[in-house]
């Protein structure tokens, strides 16, 4: 999708047309508006109101069509936002020129190419047929130049962590990602190091080698550096690339396996969240630590009761295989920290009791202590990703006491498992500034709406590209 910046004379023949409308605040019949000679009382009579999710088309005539998008009772960045991606999916050709950079909120511009970039995602590499008409141009009226050449960059990014989360496992193994990071890495001006498993054996990586011993394809872990001249900070982003989980011995249900594909989504994120930060040019050192493999079940796989050396911190009794995130994380983290970062994120899709406990459509964050927990919470605002903090209570830690190893991965209880699962995590950061991002909720989209469409959401870049600027000193 093309989208750039035109006056407000464009010439608009064949293309449609968009603008917003309030809730509530329809221009009265024959009023001068850009609805022009729009027919009110119809719109009345089809019961459009202007609320959020509402889209109408009507004739005009000069373009195409005039479409109509619903901004709620108030018109926010995240309504516009929300507005462009139901915009770009009602159109029905391929160019729009979008007046919803007009209507005097801050960042609109960037909003308006959010929304119709990520809501104009289609993930089609498996259809054998595409009868679709798609939006190829978005010409957004009086937009600000310099917003749009930054959206375009982050909105492309989430794209990218889409597009990896929707390929099929048996298309996305771990030598299969690693070769796709590292092709892009060089282009994004990215450093780049791969460890296959026999290099990951060298370096004593017991817990990622444990959760890979199911598997017959190989583990890896990527690292991605970037250093830029005059940096300011150095942030370390690790993320859970679990490229399929069956649960291992511990196996999974099966219809609880039909998404597991999408159990690379932290490292997806992480990935593409460090081109973006490289590709806007922000002074801030990043490096980004992807273990990579499949929770699969086989004659070697790692057994419940089994005891995992991870290259650094206590020993872990696994007693349930199916908590393999955060083992393979453990051995992430301990390499992150050894970059001495001022803050750690990881990204996972951790636990279905955050899912439980927030929904589809909010992750949940631990960190430790309230300087991080404002800069996550601050950046996710600034992103329009909803994240909610959740209590680090360290009494629970007891609860992952072993009798046979320093540390177990899981409770003997159904309770508070995303707070234990954070807690077994801390054990690996030691006292490195850290935030745990859990996005097992809504890594997954289940529905088109706003700048979200069915599938891998690409959650969490947004925000950590955020949290780098903050770093940065850029907002």
């Amino acid at each position: 999708m093309q989208v750039r910046t035109a006056g407000a004379d464009l010439e608009v023949d064949g293309a449609t047309i968009v603008i917003g409308v309030m809730e509530g605040l329809l221009p009265a019949p024959g009023s001068e508006t850009m609805f022009g000679g729009v027919d009110v009382d119809l719109l009345e009579a089809a019961g459009f109101e202007g609320k959020t999710s509402q889209t109408m088309t009507v004739s005009h005539p000069e373009a195409k069509a005039l479409l109509l998008v619903g901004l709620g009772d108030e018109a926010d960045y995240d309504r516009i936002r929300a507005a462009s991606g139901n915009a770009v999916r009602a159109a029905r050709t391929t160019r729009l020129v979008t007046h919803l950079a007009v209507v005097g909120v801050e960042g609109a511009t960037r909003a308006v190419v959010e929304g119709s970039v990520l809501g104009g995602f289609q993930f089609r590499a498996y259809k054998t047929n595409d009868e679709k008409t798609r939006v190829e141009e978005v010409e957004v009226i009086d937009g600000d130049p310099g917003e749009l050449a930054e959206a375009l960059i982050v909105a492309d990014a989430t794209n990218m962590a889409r597009t990896w989360v929707n390929t099929p496992a048996k298309d996305m193994s771990p030598v299969a990602f690693a070769q796709e990071v590292t092709a892009r890495a060089g282009t994004a001006g990215l450093g780049f190091e791969v460890w296959d498993k026999d290099r990951i054996e060298t370096e004593g990586l017991g817990a990622l080698l444990g959760v890979a011993a199911g598997s017959d394809r190989e583990p890896r872990l990527v690292t991605l550096t970037y250093r830029p001249e005059g940096s300011v900070g150095r942030l370390a982003l690790v993320g859970k690339g679990i490229t399929f989980d069956s649960g291992g011995l511990s196996l999974k249900p099966s219809a609880a396996m039909e998404e597991m594909k999408v159990d690379m989504s932290g490292a997806a994120a992480v990935v593409a969240a460090t081109m973006a930060i490289a590709g806007l040019g922000l002074p801030i050192e990043v490096t980004t630590i992807t273990p990579l493999t499949d929770n699969a079940v086989g004659g070697d796989a790692t057994r419940p009761g089994d005891v995992l050396r991870p290259v650094e911190g206590p020993t872990i009794e696994v007693l349930n295989t199916d908590a393999e995130g955060r083992l393979v994380l453990a051995d992430g983290l301990s390499l992150a920290r050894r970059h001495d970062p001022d803050l750690i994120v990881d990204v996972a899709t951790l636990t279905g009791a955050m899912r439980v406990a927030l929904g589809d459509k909010i992750a949940g964050f631990f960190a430790s202590d309230r300087e991080v927990a404002a800069k996550i919470a601050e950046a996710a605002a600034r992103a329009g990703e909803p994240f909610w903090e959740m209590p680090l209570h360290k009494d629970y830690r007891r609860m992952l006491d072993s009798t046979v190893a320093d540390i177990k991965n899981v409770t003997s209880t159904r309770y508070g498992g995303a707070i234990a699962a954070a807690l077994f995590l801390a054990e690996y950061v030691k006292d490195t500034p850290w935030a745990h991002l859990d996005i097992a909720g809504p890594a997954v989209s289940r529905e088109n709406s706003g700048e979200q469409v069915k599938g891998g959401s690409g959650v969490a870049v947004r925000t950590l590209v955020e949290l780098a600027r903050a770093m940065a000193g850029a907002v």
